[in-house]
C-alpha cells in the first residue's frame, strides 16, 4: 500500500472510531435503558417512583439531545404523560406526540427560548407531591432555555455570553454567570417544581460532569455566587463589554441585594435526584474498542481537556511523534484519543471553531510529518458557528494547500480554519448527530 493509500485509510478509520463514538451516546438508547414502568412504578436508574392514581407526570427540558431524549420518554411512558415541553437548537427537533418542542438559538439565545422557559415554568404551577416531573437536559440546554432574572432582557445576556465566548471563557466560566443571570437556571427549576418530585437525566456535556453546570444546572443546587462572576468578569477584563445593567445586577448580587442561587442543604432538593446517563468518558470508550477492531493499539489521553485550542493541539502533535519515533507511551499502528472541550481566544474575523481550529494548528505542527493522520470534532455535528462537526489532516495538507495557494498560518492567525479546510475538501459535515458529549479528538500513527 503507498502512503496515499495509508493515508487515505487512517482517514477512513478516524471517521469511522467517531461514529462509532457518537453511537454509543445516541440519547434513545441512553434513556431507554434508564427509564420504564413496572407494576405501576416508575423506575429511572436506581430509582423506584411509584405513581398515583391522582400524580401526574410532567416532562420538561433543554438541549441539543432532548428531543431524542424526549422520544424515548414517550415510547416508555406512553399516555401516563399528562404534559411537556422541552427547548431545542434549530434542526434538531424530532417528531412527539405528548411533549411539545420549541427550537431555539444557540449559542447566543433568542425570543424562542424566553417563550419556550415561560411554557416551561408554566407546567410547573400548581403541582403537588403526587406529581413527578422528569428534566431531561442535554448540553446546549444553557442556551437554549433562556429566562432573564428580573431586571434584566435577552439581550443583556446575549450580550454578556457573546463577550464570554470571545475572550476565551471556559464552558464553566460562562455558566457560573449565567446561572446568576437566570430565573430558571442554578437550581431555579427544581425550586419551582416544589413540592413535586423531580427526576433529571442528564447527557453531560461538561469537563468532569458537575451536576450544577450541565445546562447551568437547573434542578441542582449551585455553589458558585455572585462574587465568583465579579472574579471572572475581572480575570477576563471585560467589565466594559458588558452591558451596564448586567454589572449592576451582579455588583448588585454580591452585595447581598439580591438573593443567592438555591445552595446545598436547599429545601428544593430534598425531594430532587439528577442521574447522569451519557458523557464523554462513555463515547471515548467506544472509541477505544473501534479502534482496537481496526488494527490500532488505543489510548484513552483523556476525557478532561481543556485550554486554549492551539496550546493542546501541540502537545498532542508531539505524542504523536513520540510515538511514531519511539514508540513510546504506544507502538504504532496507534490510536489516540481524547475529549473535553478546548477555548478560542478570537483575534481575527474568520469562520471556524474550536475542532477545526485544532486540527488546523496541528496540521501545521505536522507538516511533512508522514504517517500521523488527525481528526477533531463535535459530537453534537455542530462545531462553533459552522455546519461542521470538525476538520481532517495529515502532514501532507499544508503542503496541498500551499500549491493551491492557501498558507495555513495566514488562515489560523485570521481564526479562518473552516474557509481553509472547505477548500480542501477535509470539513466533516455529518449534520446534526441528536446528541453531544463535548468533543473527540483521534491522532492515527501508521
Amino acid at each position: 500500500m503507498n502512503p496515499s493509500a495509508h493515508a487515505s485509510r487512517r482517514r477512513e478509520d478516524g471517521l469511522a472510531i467517531f461514529s462509532a463514538a457518537v453511537a454509543a451516546v445516541d440519547p434513545f438508547a441512553l434513556v431507554r435503558a434508564n427509564l420504564h414502568l413496572a407494576d405501576g412504578d416508575l423506575h429511572v436508574g436506581p430509582h423506584t417512583i411509584p405513581l398515583t392514581d391522582t400524580g401526574r407526570v410532567i416532562v420538561v427540558g433543554a438541549g441539543k439531545a432532548t428531543p431524542a431524549m424526549a422520544r424515548a420518554v414517550e415510547h416508555a411512558l406512553g399516555d401516563r404523560i399528562h404534559s411537556g415541553a422541552i427547548n431545542t437548537k434549530h434542526d434538531h427537533a424530532v417528531p412527539l406526540t405528548r411533549i411539545t418542542t420549541v427550537e431555539c438559538s444557540h449559542p447566543i439565545p433568542d425570543a424562542d427560548g424566553v417563550a419556550g422557559a415561560h411554557c416551561i415554568l408554566q407546567l410547573l404551577e400548581g403541582l403537588s407531591e403526587q406529581d413527578v416531573v422528569l428534566c431531561l437536559l442535554s448540553g446546549g440546554g444553557s442556551a437554549l432555555m433562556p429566562m432573564p432574572a428580573p431586571g434584566l432582557s435577552l439581550d443583556h445576556k446575549g450580550r454578556t455570553t457573546a463577550a464570554l465566548l470571545a475572550c476565551g471563557a471556559t464552558i464553566d466560566e460562562i455558566n457560573v454567570i449565567r446561572k446568576h443571570l437566570s430565573a430558571i437556571k442554578g437550581g431555579w427549576l427544581a425550586r419551582r417544581a416544589m413540592p413535586a418530585r423531580v427526576v433529571s437525566l442528564m447527557i453531560s456535556d461538561v469537563i468532569g460532569d458537575p451536576l450544577d453546570t450541565i445546562a447551568s444546572g437547573p434542578t441542582a443546587a449551585d455553589p458558585s455566587t455572585f462574587a465568583d462572576c465579579l472574579k471572572i468578569v475581572a480575570t477576563y477584563g471585560i467589565a466594559r463589554g458588558i452591558p451596564a445593567e448586567v454589572m449592576h445586577h451582579l455588583e448588585a448580587g454580591a452585595a447581598g441585594q439580591l438573593p443567592e442561587t438555591p445552595k446545598p442543604g436547599d429545601p428544593a432538593f430534598e425531594r430532587t435526584d439528577n442521574l447522569i446517563i451519557g458523557n464523554n468518558t462513555l463515547a471515548l470508550a467506544a472509541a477505544r474498542t473501534e479502534a482496537t477492531r481496526r488494527g490500532y493499539q488505543p489510548l484513552i489521553l483523556s476525557s478532561r481537556i481543556a485550554g486554549e485550542t492551539r496550546h493542546i493541539a501541540s502537545m498532542h502533535v508531539a505524542i504523536a511523534r513520540e510515538v511514531a519515533a519511539t514508540g513510546q507511551p504506544l507502538p504504532a499502528p496507534a490510536c489516540l484519543i481524547s475529549g473535553g472541550e478546548t477555548t478560542v481566544t478570537i483575534k481575527g474575523d474568520g469562520k471556524g471553531g474550536r475542532n477545526q481550529e485544532f486540527v488546523l494548528a496541528a496540521a501545521l505542527d505536522l507538516d511533512g510529518c508522514d504517517g500521523i493522520t488527525v481528526l477533531s470534532c463535535g459530537t453534537d455535528g455542530t462545531d462553533g458557528p459552522t455546519d461542521a462537526a470538525g476538520a481532517l489532516a495529515d502532514g501532507a495538507s499544508v503542503a496541498r494547500a500551499a500549491a493551491a495557494g492557501l498558507h495555513a498560518s495566514t488562515y489560523l492567525l485570521n481564526n479562518d480554519s473552516y474557509r481553509f479546510f472547505e477548500q480542501l475538501g477535509d470539513l466533516v459535515i455529518t449534520g446534526p448527530s441528536g446528541t453531544n458529549v463535548m468533543d473527540l479528538r483521534l491522532l492515527l500513527i501508521g
